[in-house]
Order: C-alpha cells, then structure tokens, then sequence
C-alpha cells in the first residue's frame, strides 16, 4: 500500500504544537480518506455541507 504523508499546515502563534492538516490534503482533493490506526481502518468524509465525519 502506498502511503502518503501530507505536510502538517505551519503552526502560528494562536495555535496549538499540534499538527494540523487540511482536509482537502488529507483526501487529495476528494471527500474521502482512509486514516489506519492500531491496525483499524476509518473513514473521514468531508460531507456537502462542509463538515467532517470520522467512522469506522
């Protein structure tokens, strides 16, 4: 499987040392993206209304 590591956007001085990513980066321009963690596969979506679920 091929995996891509989208870089973190820069952190600013209201942010916190946390990674943060856009949604758009992390589905490569899509609504959806698979996100593997401890062996489990979920799912994030980005819906038409502009939110995002996370299931498994």
């Amino acid at each position: 499987m091929n995996q891509i590591t989208p870089e973190p956007v820069a952190a600013t001085a209201t942010t916190e040392a946390f990674p943060t990513y856009h949604a758009e980066d992390l589905t490569r321009g899509g609504i959806q993206a698979r996100i593997l963690l401890n062996g489990q596969i979920y799912s994030l979506r980005i819906t038409r209304a502009g939110k995002l679920i996370l299931t498994k």
